[in-house]
């Protein structure tokens, strides 16, 4: 296993951090494997597959450069600059650019873990590399940009809290279970490979949370800073891939609904402002008239207090997709025969 040796400062000092250059990257391994984790991913994949794959038919030393530095076990470093926190796409890609052609062709050696191919022998891969990383920014991920921060900032507030909840260990081991995990005696594992450990202490240490959910990686420049890519919690990287069905968005109001839809896992006032992109003073309103409803409860973990769905919260959000589902398959029930049908009981439930 790969890890880190670091002290107690560098721990303290470790941060969360959100790239639009790892979130693009993270977008490209998707692109790369093909294969979604989840129906938002898949749908994704399905609309941007086809250019993505047209656009390296019509560049072979592209395509080259691409399967060779997403190796089986090594990402070539030049395309994955550590984060800093605050840039700008434009200013990290612009680092991918810079790179040094020997640097990277030397990095292109270690992700194959061999010799280079000769096609790729040339002193223009920097420039591709980041040239290609523009094309997935702006075809893929600068449409859904603001959408993407919201989440990833919802998934930074989160770790943050579980770090003054519960400290770094926990917040390490949840990380990307069962490949990074606190080992104890200053050591940070971070992947399942046989490298050697590094020496970090005294560099700066941020993670950094990507959408994309079988995505992770490890960056740095070093002697001065090192990071940590890893999926945000999967309830919030759904977040937007299940629409507010319309019964639900006409009986509660579209916000108020998709409020209730994501409370399908607990979350903060503070998730679900970056989430939905409501200002905090409606998020509360909303919660105030779900709580009075008896949809959603309230409770507290450790200095956090937290919202999810009640079981008629959960009755309610389900019932559209159940009353949907029957009109599909029994077209003579009551509504398309002109009579009113039965109340559903979560509608007693509402109106008690």
């Amino acid at each position: 296993m790969g890890w880190w040796q670091l002290n107690a400062d560098t721990l303290v000092r470790s941060r969360f951090v959100v790239s639009p250059l790892a979130e693009t990257f993270a977008c490209l391994k998707l692109l790369h494997a093909t294969d979604g984790a989840h129906p938002g991913e898949q749908e994704w994949l399905r609309t941007h597959l086809p250019a993505y794959r047209a656009l390296l038919a019509a560049d072979p030393v592209t395509a080259r450069l691409v399967r060779a530095g997403l190796g089986r076990d090594w990402i070539a470093d030049f395309l994955t600059p550590a984060p800093r926190g605050g840039e700008a796409f434009a200013d990290e890609v612009a680092r991918v650019r810079s790179t040094a052609p020997d640097a990277a062709r030397a990095h292109l050696r270690t992700a194959l873990a061999g010799p280079l191919p000769a096609e790729l022998d040339r002193d223009d891969l920097p420039e591709r590399a980041a040239a290609l990383l523009e094309w997935v920014w702006e075809a893929t991920v600068r449409p859904s940009w603001e959408r993407r921060r919201r989440v990833l900032e919802a998934d930074v507030v989160a770790r943050t809290a579980q770090v003054s909840r519960g400290g770094w260990v926990s917040v390490l081991d949840a990380l990307r279970p069962g490949r990074t995990r606190w080992l104890g005696e200053n050591r940070l594992q971070i992947n399942l490979h046989e490298y050697p450990p590094r020496e970090i202490s005294g560099a700066e240490l941020i993670f950094v949370p990507v959408s994309v959910q079988r995505a992770g990686w490890v960056a740095w420049d070093d002697g001065v800073r090192y990071a940590a890519v890893y999926p945000c919690a999967g309830a919030l990287a759904d977040v937007g891939t299940r629409p507010v069905p319309s019964a639900l968005g006409a009986l509660l109001g579209a916000a108020r609904a998709e409020i209730l839809l994501l409370l399908a896992s607990p979350m903060s006032t503070t998730q679900l402002t970056a989430v939905t992109g409501q200002g905090l003073g409606s998020v509360g309103r909303h919660l105030k008239v779900l709580r009075e409803a008896g949809l959603v409860e309230r409770r507290r973990a450790g200095r956090s207090v937290l919202y999810a769905r009640t079981p008629v919260g959960d009755v309610l959000v389900e019932a559209p997709q159940r009353g949907a589902g029957k009109c599909a398959s029994d077209h003579a029930g009551p509504a398309a025969a002109g009579r009113p049908g039965p109340v559903p009981r979560w509608a007693h439930s509402i109106q008690a």
